[in-house]
């Protein structure tokens, strides 16, 4: 038996990261990638939802904001230096991890708001 091949470390994704990847691949094809102790989620170029602490969080602005409100949702925080800091990123609706077609409606909003945030930045790089 031959030498085993060499395990790279920090190459593999957990598996809450696989099974977001699955859940959002109605969208297209959704890539996890590391970062910051978790995962963002990029499809077409763009981050649409991150990982941290095991938690999903989906990308929101102004017109979807609300919607995760309503939801029970609340955004991704963080502390640095004794200050808070909040992105625009909220919880992923509890039951919409249940399946693809409960977190679909969700991430086409984190989806369109990813987009509307392009297009903004674009728009102010011109």
């Amino acid at each position: 038996m031959g030498p085993r091949p060499a395990v790279k470390r920090g190459k593999t994704k957990d598996a809450f990261a696989e099974r977001c990847e699955r859940l959002l691949a109605p969208l297209g094809p959704v890539e996890a990638r590391r970062m910051f102790g978790g995962y963002g989620l990029f499809l077409d170029g763009l981050m649409i939802a991150l990982i941290a602490g095991g938690t999903l969080y989906l990308k929101a602005d102004e017109e979807s904001r609300e919607d995760f409100a309503a939801a029970g949702s609340t955004p991704f925080r963080y502390k640095k230096k004794d200050r808070w800091y909040s992105m625009s990123y909220w919880q992923a609706p509890e039951d919409s991890l249940a399946g693809a077609e409960a977190l679909l409606p969700w991430a086409e909003r984190a989806l369109a708001a990813a987009r509307r945030a392009a297009a903004a930045k674009k728009r102010r790089v011109l």
